[in-house]
């Protein structure tokens, strides 16, 4: 590894830049507010491409151009579903979230949200959500970190052990130093670097492969169900594959996006902007994979890499066809898309133990000033136990990451979409709903019952354990005067 690498040198700037991101944050940054949802100040943009970068990880330029790469178009059906399931998040959840949490005791984190809009006096919700946000997030910080270890390994040759600080430095720093203004400000750089990437690399690998035409010809010659979105699916499979949408509902680190807009107003642009970035980039990670069977059953002489491991797909295109330079800026999103969504989890991870737990239950006297370093001491807690696990990367904890989405999506999905579209949900239907979503999502992926993705039963039982269990019960005058001042609020504003 030498100085004047090119991708050494355009990573060292791409690095600084988003710690200097982090440093201009600080400034910003005056009490819990500023450091959890910077003080709900963002606009439509940055709502938008913050919200998009956190949700993508490395998986866009890694794992569905190798999917699509090895089976062709049939893998895409997941994106399809994320697709449906994001804009549905924005059409139904974003603007009323926004409102409730204002309107429910200015609540910062959804496990304060839960509290307010429920008024659960005995902790025990905030106690269960928290909790429920540490364990998922706290692991896939633990991927995250692997992901951008396997990156600097596989392009610096480095060292895993070297690899795994070296990926991690850079995103704790910035995250640390400017919290969520950092993150936000950051990921809107990162989302832009991922767009150009996965704009421009399908176009140089279509015009290298002949243009159109050929490219397609090449496609169906290597195999004609390359174009079969239907090949090797089932019924049940691509039901699961379309699932994945219902897991944005419940994502913490993007409803804390819809939570810190700095109006409703600015909901709808957001949505417009995010919608076409995520369809945008989502087409060309589909495109990179489908045309990379193209460009490397002609040329068999450099797909060794590719062979090995059809991940790399992506990657092997960077390197060969562009300039090291612009390949040095190419694979950066790759970086960005580690980073964007490791950042996100550190500070939700930090804001639950901080507000749900220090400020809550410890010291509920706290300064504004001695929260804002708690919620700091609190990323580098998270953060060395994510690196702790991410040391092994066989170790078996990081299996638990393939359900950790569906773990969110049905324990919070339900509760948080039918709590701002609902006015009947009370304390022990919300309770219900996280503990039964939890539960079968557990439960139906250690049986693998039925082959069905497990987020899906996992919403429908904790959707009706919310409508049976609230049908027992009656809100308090309070939740529905606040209910309805917060619809009122949200309709006279959108």
């Amino acid at each position: 590894m030498s100085v004047s690498n090119p991708t050494l040198i355009t990573f060292v700037i791409y690095i600084a830049a988003m710690v200097l991101i982090g440093l201009m944050a600080y400034r910003s940054t005056n009490n819990l507010s500023d450091y959890i949802l910077g003080g709900r100040s963002l606009g439509s943009v940055v709502t938008a491409l913050s919200a998009g970068a956190s949700d993508m990880s490395g998986w866009l330029l890694m794992g569905l151009p190798g999917a699509i790469y090895m089976s062709g178009l049939s893998e895409s059906w997941i994106a399809i579903g994320l697709i449906v399931g994001a804009y549905l998040n924005w059409l139904f959840v974003a603007g009323r979230l926004r409102v409730q949490t204002e309107h429910n005791g200015d609540a910062l984190t959804l496990p304060d949200y839960f509290a307010s809009r429920f008024e659960d006096k005995s902790g025990l919700l905030r106690i269960i959500s928290a909790v429920v946000i540490l364990v998922f997030f706290t692991i896939y910080c633990a991927s995250g970190i692997v992901a951008g270890a396997r990156l600097f390994e596989s392009t610096f040759g480095m060292s895993y052990e070297t690899a795994l600080w070296a990926g991690a430095a850079a995103t704790i720093a910035y995250t640390f130093i400017g919290g969520f203004l950092a993150v936000s400000w950051t990921d809107t750089v990162q989302a832009t670097l991922m767009i150009f990437a996965l704009i421009l690399t399908p176009i140089i690998v279509l015009l290298a492969t002949g243009g159109v035409d050929t490219t397609f010809l090449a496609i169906e010659a290597q195999d004609p169900s390359n174009f079969d979105m239907l090949k090797g699916t089932t019924f049940i499979g691509i039901i699961s594959l379309m699932g994945w949408g219902l897991g944005y509902f419940g994502q913490p680190h993007i409803l804390a996006r819809f939570m810190a807009a700095d109006s409703v107003k600015s909901i709808a642009k957001a949505r417009r902007i995010s919608m076409a970035w995520m369809v945008l980039c989502l087409g060309g990670t589909v495109a990179v994979g489908f045309f990379g069977i193209a460009y490397f059953s002609a040329h068999p002489d450099v797909a060794g890499a590719v062979s090995e491991n059809h991940e790399r797909v992506f990657i092997e295109l960077a390197k060969i066809l562009f300039n090291p330079w612009i390949a040095g800026i190419l694979l950066s999103a790759i970086l960005a898309a580690v980073m964007s969504t490791l950042s996100c989890q550190l500070l939700v991870c930090s804001s639950a133990l901080t507000e749900d737990f220090y400020k809550t239950f410890l010291r509920k006297s706290a300064s504004q000033l001695e929260l804002v370093w708690v919620g700091r001491a609190m990323v580098l807690l998270v953060a060395l136990v994510a690196i702790a696990l991410a040391a092994n990367p066989e170790n078996r904890v990081l299996g638990l990451v393939s359900y950790a989405w569906a773990g969110f999506g049905a324990a919070f999905g339900p509760v948080v979409l039918i709590s701002v579209i609902w006015k009947d949900m009370t304390r022990n239907g919300a309770l219900a709903g996280i503990l039964v979503g939890a539960i079968t999502v557990i439960v139906w992926k250690h049986f693998e019952l039925l082959g069905l993705y497990e987020i899906i039963p996992g919403f429908i039982f904790a959707s009706l354990a919310i409508y049976i269990v609230s049908k027992m019960g009656t809100p308090t005058a309070g939740m529905f005067q606040r209910f309805a001042a917060a619809e009122a609020d949200y309709r006279l504003n959108k």
